[in-house]
């Protein structure tokens, strides 16, 4: 019988017999394959894991895996063949770029924002609270990235020229955005129009056209970057087999051997159980099927539920649209700093209460798939959100721009700067005052309510319509980024607090990896088209303050363009800019184009889904017949049996005398080996034995 020290010997020796004829780049494939912790994998690639066994004879040396396979690997080309220089070199390179590329993955993941975090929220309230907090931090990398390149394109210049500011601070800018901050960078009224130019050889920066630049790129930028988010989760949740197959397989039989630490194992621990418990629970919500009568009843109450959201909305975008229209008279006649807050307080409210009322809709829908709930609650809200949005643009297009106000944009600016404020100290005050007394009336007051369970159909919509009122904000209002990344940070820590302490996991497991995708697409459409829309309107319909911004003077913002293009077409090296402006950038002919290429690229990518669903389906009902068909031999097989037996008795009596004869050669075997071990412990001087 051979020992541990033996087999391990044994699987070394053929592990190093096929690593010899491999090139290094196989050779590093297989040693991933191999059932090791990452380290050791580490420190076998890098020639560092070494062969101990307990027979002093057999460990003289303590070589390396590598050194030995580098030494029989060496043997053998020198018989063969010499490797060319250059192969060589290709190897090395190969290897120390997939090198610093993990290490660079490595580092970015450990310094990545609330890692641990989220991971302590998936395990104890599943993906689909998850959701919200991934959707989060993907909101404020964005906002970063739009941040850093208004302060690198904008901001810094402007202070470069900028005038010492007259008027006196007094704090109450922080909540109205009036008085001192007017006269700052915060306000597209504070730029310049000229071309700053440090001393006469200096290189000139045009403000202008920085300023329309930025934010284009900046827009640019977060347009192909939800595009390319899109596509990647829908491929990832959509597309891919294994997102139709429940993955249960996956859950149960792969580990991730790298985690050794006691609280992480506990932690993946618990991811997985919360993932298997989604996964059972949707299989069984899929298979449930309601009678004729349930059906019309679920029917009925979701047409009077649409009808009455409907309603509930239509009246509040009527009173947001009166008060707008009459706000601007009303700050006419108050002098009180305080009345530049009604707007944004009326509207705060409505977008706080109207949500919660849609949320108690699910006591009269009851759907059966808590997936579809997220869905209906998310298309009200947004649509309660996008029309409040939607009105709020039209008034200050349409009667702040044409007032005839000295700087229209800085009110336009100072407007949506109120809003974003209201909305996120609202959503404060309901995450610390009311979550925290609804969680105290359904623990003390009326314990049949118990704890609430997180609603992330009104979370997302609050973060959508942040985001949506900073993109519009940006060409107004430069430094929205960087209060919205306060804000964001924030946020984060005040939901996390809130839903550890008020919060309980949801009663309906169910698994959210499709919900990111939805997000991203509502960030999309039609918060980011919209925001396109209002934008192109203002830059080529309206004219500018004549005494404020970097636009002053010129019939529309859009002529700054128009002049450079014409710059432009007099100096013979840059034509080919002017040539991509207009028979690309202002061609609607190129638009159309690359539109249809999306609509038919998407197309492909439904009908690849559909295909694919179609395809899992069939092989799932062929796997089922498979199962059918075994099952139908097997009894077949055991009717023959049973006749074979009642045909010829004689048989049954042999083989029970053959198991029998079987039997007691196991047990004189094991006698054998129990007589074995102990002369082996004797004569290894054990005192026990």
């Amino acid at each position: 019988m051979l020992s541990d020290d033996h087999v391990n010997e044994i699987i070394i020796e053929k592990l190093i017999a096929s690593l010899i004829p491999m090139t290094s780049r196989d050779r590093i494939k297989a040693i991933r394959n191999q059932p090791r912790t990452m380290e050791e994998k580490r420190n076998l690639s890098r020639g560092g894991l070494t062969i101990m066994t307990e027979d002093e004879g057999r460990a003289k040396a303590r070589l390396t895996w590598w050194k030995i396979v580098d030494k029989e690997k060496s043997k053998q080309t020198h018989r063969i063949l010499q490797l060319n220089c250059c192969i060589q070199c290709l190897n090395s390179i190969s290897r120390a770029y997939r090198r610093s590329k993990n290490s660079l993955s490595e580092i970015l993941n450990s310094i990545s924002l609330w890692q641990k975090t989220l991971k302590i929220i998936g395990g104890k309230f599943g993906t689909s609270v998850l959701s919200y907090f991934n959707f989060l931090r993907w909101l404020l990398k964005f906002n970063i990235f739009s941040f850093i390149l208004n302060f690198g394109f904008i901001i810094i210049p402007q202070f470069t020229v900028a005038e010492k500011n007259t008027l006196q601070f007094t704090g109450l800018e922080f909540f109205t955005g009036v008085g001192y901050f007017r006269d700052t960078v915060m306000y597209y009224g504070f730029y310049t129009n000229s071309t700053i130019q440090h001393g006469n050889s200096g290189a000139s920066y045009n403000m202008q056209l920085a300023y329309i630049f930025t934010i284009g790129a900046c827009l640019t930028t977060c347009f192909f970057s939800l595009l390319f988010s899109m596509a990647k989760y829908f491929r990832n949740n959509f597309i891919n087999p294994h997102i139709y197959s429940g993955g249960i397989t996956k859950l149960i039989f792969c580990w991730d051997f790298t985690v050794t630490h006691e609280k992480a194992v506990k932690l993946k621990q618990k991811n997985l159980s919360t993932e298997i418990r989604e996964n059972l629970s949707e299989l069984r919500q899929e298979n449930s099927k309601l009678t004729f009568n349930q059906q019309l009843t679920r029917f009925s109450a979701y047409i009077v539920a649409w009808v009455v959201s409907t309603g509930v909305a239509i009246a509040c975008c009527a009173a947001v649209y009166y008060l707008a229209e009459y706000n601007l008279e009303f700050l006419k006649t108050h002098s009180n700093p305080g009345a530049v807050l009604l707007l944004p307080f009326v509207v705060s409210c409505i977008n706080l209460a109207v949500p919660c009322i849609y949320s108690t809709f699910r006591l009269v829908e009851r759907y059966e798939m808590p997936r579809h709930e997220v869905y209906v609650l998310l298309i009200r809200n947004i649509l309660l959100k996008i029309s409040v949005i939607g009105i709020l643009c039209y008034y200050w297009l349409n009667t702040v721009a044409l007032s005839g106000e000295e700087c229209w944009e800085t009110l336009i600016g100072q407007d949506i700067y109120r809003l974003l404020l209201m909305d996120f100290v609202f959503s404060l005050v309901n995450s610390f005052l009311g979550e925290f007394l609804r969680r105290i009336i359904g623990m003390q007051l009326i314990t049949s309510l118990g704890l609430q369970e997180f609603d992330i159909a009104r979370n997302v919509l609050e973060l959508i319509y942040a985001q949506t009122l900073v993109w519009i904000g940006i060409f107004f209002c430069p430094l929205l980024p960087f209060i919205q990344m306060i804000m964001l940070f924030i946020m984060f820590y005040s939901k996390n607090i809130s839903l550890m302490m008020n919060f309980q996991p949801p009663s309906k497991a169910w698994r959210a990896s499709q919900m990111m995708t939805f997000f991203i697409f509502l960030l999309f459409f039609p918060s980011f088209t919209g925001v396109l829309c209002t934008l192109a309107i203002t830059i080529w319909r309206l004219k500018p303050s004549a005494d404020c911004g970097p636009f002053r003077g010129l019939p529309f913002f859009i002529h700054s363009i128009y002049s450079w293009i014409d710059t432009l077409s007099t100096r013979p090296g840059y034509l080919w800019v002017v040539w991509i402006y207009r028979n690309l950038i202002g061609s609607v002919h190129f638009f159309f184009i690359l539109t249809l290429i999306v609509l038919i690229i998407t197309y492909l990518y439904w009908q690849i889904t559909e295909g694919r669903k179609i395809m899992i389906r069939l092989l799932h009902e062929q796997i089922i017949n498979e199962g059918k068909d075994k099952m139908f031999l097997i009894e077949k097989l055991i009717k023959l049996q049973d006749m074979e037996k009642k045909a010829n008795p004689s048989s049954l009596v042999l083989e029970r005398r053959e198991v029998e004869q079987q039997g007691s050669l196991h047990l004189g075997e094991r006698d054998g080996s129990l007589d074995l071990r102990f002369r082996r412990s004797v004569q290894e001087g054990n005192p026990r034995a």
